[in-house]
């Protein structure tokens, strides 16, 4: 059995969930990991840390996982790539539309090389049993799409490296709502008119603490999104309208479980008059989620990739470069902060 040797660059949050998906894994080999200023820890977990991603690089990998700041990640994959190294990177890639079109020259240059970014939402449980559901054509058409995601910005908040323009980039929607969008787009294909607004609501930040975007797709379905850092609960939220019903995904497994239980709604459009009484109030199907597979069937895509020398299809440098398209034409508009001034 071939083993890949890859290496971390970044051990917070991501970087862990990273190291541990590849230590159970039997192709896999951690050779080292790069994170300044948590060497004890890195050695404390077993492995030898490194100064910096370039001389990490120098050891010999197949592989690296980017999961650094927002700053820092073009540099870091564009690195790996033109060593001729695969890479997993976390979402976003970069802070802005620019950083997403440097990573996708690199990949031009490397073609051999299998770049995935890290949109694990599209591997959940309830997600995946919508995208069966809708192509089964049991409820017809999809319609129309709704999303939030909101988290409750803690205290502290304001002082995140998430909300530093300089280095996250952006804020609410680019750190958490591109999840969102990335699954409008794995049920809705492209979209070509898109219209947001965001807000500084609560803190004074200079990045968006809300954003609300309308959007319709190139088949003509509507979608509408919320991305909140001030919904005070942890919220994960998306409901799709189809011609004979609905089906609504909310909670999200997480690391911290914070979201709540992952759960699966399906309801049924009356088929007939025979069954008006239930017009309004239709029949539910409710299905819970209690294991959470998606950070394994990522990185099993991204092995698969790799040995069998196939294409990526999920998370793909494509499907980066869109989302990353939507949020930067929300970033034309500036930012409205007389809510937080004002009344």
């Amino acid at each position: 059995m071939k083993k890949l040797r890859v290496g971390i660059v970044g051990f917070g949050y991501m970087g862990e969930i990273r190291e541990w998906t590849v230590r159970d894994h039997p192709n896999y080999e951690l050779v080292g990991v790069v994170d300044p200023g948590y060497e004890d820890r890195i050695r404390k977990a077993g492995y030898r840390a490194f100064e910096d991603y370039q001389s990490l690089c120098a050891e010999g990998l197949d592989g690296l996982f980017v999961c650094t700041p927002n700053n820092v990640t073009p540099e870091a994959v564009v690195y790996g790539l033109d060593q001729g190294l695969h890479v997993f990177c976390e979402k976003p890639p970069g802070r802005n539309l620019g950083d997403i079109q440097r990573i996708r020259e690199a990949e031009a240059r490397n073609p051999q090389c299998k770049l995935i970014f890290g949109f694990n939402h599209r591997h959940h449980p309830g997600i995946a049993d919508v995208r069966a559901l809708i192509a089964s054509g049991s409820l017809g058409r999809l319609l129309t799409v709704r999303g939030v995601y909101g988290k409750s910005g803690g205290y502290g908040y304001e002082k995140s490296w998430r909300n530093d323009p300089a280095v996250g980039g952006g804020g609410i929607l680019l750190d958490q709502g591109i999840h969102m969008l990335d699954l409008f787009r794995y049920f809705c294909g492209d979209f070509d008119q898109v219209v947001g607004l965001r807000a500084s609501s609560f803190w004074d930040i200079p990045v968006e603490d809300n954003a609300m975007l309308l959007l319709r797709s190139e088949k003509g379905h509507l979608a509408q999104l919320h991305s909140t850092a001030t919904s005070w609960n942890h919220t994960f939220r998306l409901e799709l309208g189809l011609e004979g019903g609905y089906l609504n995904v909310s909670g999200l497994l997480s690391k911290s479980g914070s979201y709540g239980r992952e759960t699966l709604v399906i309801g049924r459009r009356p088929p007939n008059r025979d069954q008006a009484v239930s017009v309004g109030n239709p029949r539910e199907e409710t299905t819970y989620y209690d294991d959470d597979p998606s950070w394994e069937l990522e990185l099993a895509h991204w092995t698969s990739c790799i040995l069998e020398d196939r294409p990526v299809e999920q998370g793909s440098s494509l499907d980066a470069l869109r989302v990353m398209e939507i949020i930067d034409q929300v970033y034309q508009t500036p930012i409205d902060t007389l809510i937080r001034e004002g009344a």
